[in-house]
């Protein structure tokens, strides 16, 4: 049988008339399934029971499920996703004064092999379906609702993954996301963060997403960052920088840089020079990033240098701001993901 959230509306609309439905029974149908979310087809109670026994016969209804959570000294919540083929994700739900972001995976591991990251470490497996993109909004909100007494505010796609090798499938979730059909969000909600996939970025220009784009930069230095991020290789920074323009100039959005801090290796003053010089062609803002240990090759940049060169940055008139770690003693802080269950024996 096929999963009903993997076939199209013109489908439904058929099943329901095979049946002896009416078409608006397919809307209704649809309500349940994007705007509230719901695992079977028995909670659907405006839909009769003959109805519901069709459905049951002849779809399935699949959806991720939390295997298990952990919940942070600050707040921050990391949650161990189940997916329907028995693999597993991570998702981390971020509260903050009045607003809480959900960090949402686009892939199960990631194929990018950044050095610095657990995630990169960890391996690959296969691209997220949107279907089970939008599962971890609608489990984290209702998470939201119940912990934090509020929904979730902001999405940011940085959880597991690079969203931008997964194009189709996380552009599908942000439409049901943006959608009336779905939760009716401004795209200015949700940002999109990739290590810089240049033909992707290009295509998101082209392609006129209004959602916002966080760039995982973390170094300037071309030699250097090869070493960092194997990705560099087909991704060279020049070919970045182009499309970083390109994609300001098209969209007038202004584009985040994630710099994470590694001390002895990229938080000098010339390596703030260099940062300094693949933003000047775009609009940006800069945000620095504690690193949280993952691998003992690297340490998080000392108070006094990370000082020292965010001054620089910003005596050259550029936006910068130091993004606090959060949810590092559960391992959900940036780079800690992994959705291995050995990782989430955390007392």
């Amino acid at each position: 049988m096929k999963d009903i959230r993997k076939i199209n509306n013109e489908e439904i609309i058929r099943f329901m008339e095979e049946v002896g439905e009416k078409k608006f029974k397919a809307k209704q149908l649809n309500e349940w399934l994007w705007k509230k979310g719901v695992h079977s087809f028995n909670e659907m109670l405006n839909l009769s029971l003959e109805l519901r026994q069709k459905l049951t016969s002849n779809f399935l209804l699949e959806h991720l499920s939390i295997s298990d959570k952990f919940e942070s000294r600050d707040g921050t919540i990391k949650f161990l996703f189940s997916l329907p083929d028995k693999q597993f994700i991570e998702g981390v739900l971020i509260p903050a004064d009045k607003r809480v972001t959900a960090c949402i995976s686009s892939q199960v591991g990631c194929p990018l092999n950044c050095s610095f990251c657990a995630t990169g470490q960890g391996g690959f497996s296969r691209n997220l379906h949107f279907t089970e993109i939008y599962d971890q909004f609608l489990l984290m909100n209702k998470e939201s609702i119940e912990t934090y007494q509020r929904e979730i505010s902001n999405i940011v796609f940085m959880g597991m993954g690079e969203p931008l090798l997964n194009y189709e499938q996380v552009l599908q979730a942000i439409e049901l996301l943006t959608s009336t059909q779905g939760q009716g969000w401004s795209p200015s909600r949700i940002t999109l963060s990739t290590v810089g996939i240049v033909e992707k970025i290009r295509q998101l220009a082209d392609d006129h997403v209004k959602v916002g784009l966080a760039v995982s930069l973390h170094v300037a230095d071309p030699e250097k960052r090869l070493r960092l991020m194997p990705v560099t290789a087909s991704n060279p920074l020049p070919e970045l920088q182009k499309a970083l323009q390109y994609y300001a100039s098209e969209t007038g959005n202004r584009v985040s840089i994630e710099y994470l801090l590694l001390d002895e290796i990229n938080n000098s003053i010339q390596d703030a020079d260099n940062l300094l010089r693949f933003c000047k062609v775009f609009p940006v803002k800069i945000n620095l990033i504690e690193y949280n240990s993952t691998d003992a090759r690297f340490r998080k940049s000392p108070p006094q240098k990370t000082s020292v060169f965010m001054e620089y940055l910003e005596q050259k008139n550029l936006i910068v701001t130091m993004r606090q770690s959060r949810g590092d003693d559960i391992a959900a802080a940036c780079g800690q993901l992994a959705a291995k269950r050995v990782r989430m024996n955390i007392k």
